[in-house]
């Protein structure tokens, strides 16, 4: 049952009453976060492209500082991550903050990778909102310093 709070309207007189919080599963929990997390990590060490793309619904989407339009379906993505591991094997990826709030995931990482090119390692903080259902990452959005990656 959804609970039920006052309407306000601008004159600050209360109205009708309507639903406030309808939650239609299972609420994520930081155990179930963490989990996911973890996995998606041993997948981008590991370079496990379908893997790492298992862990992505079909139609999720994924935004970062330097895609202003979110890439749509797992895909897009796939193409951005098969370009990512052809261009810099990972090196590590560290977690120091994992917060759940309803479905959504915010964290705070950091994650090196060394440039197959040249050697050059590279690394960088930051921060991601995703928002996860049935267990599989649906949108994701993450910011970082793209001049931290140059």
């Amino acid at each position: 049952m959804a609970r039920r709070g006052p309407e306000i309207n601008p004159a600050g007189r209360r109205l009708a009453t309507r639903p406030l919080v309808v939650v239609a599963g299972p609420m994520l929990t930081r155990d179930d976060a963490v989990a996911l997390f973890e996995r998606r990590r041993s997948a981008w060490l590991a370079g496990d492209l379908d893997g790492y793309l298992a862990l992505w619904a079909e139609d999720m989407r994924f935004q970062s500082p330097v895609h202003v339009e979110p890439l749509v379906g797992r895909p897009a993505f796939a193409e951005l991550v098969r370009f990512s591991f052809e261009l810099s094997r990972p090196v590590a990826f560290e977690f120091a903050q994992i917060a759940v709030v309803g479905d959504a995931v915010l964290a705070e990482w950091r994650i090196t990778v060394e440039r197959r090119d040249s050697g050059r390692r590279i690394a960088w903080w930051g921060m991601s909102v995703c928002q996860v259902e049935r267990g599989l990452i649906v949108s994701w959005r993450e910011y970082w310093n793209p001049s931290d990656v140059m």
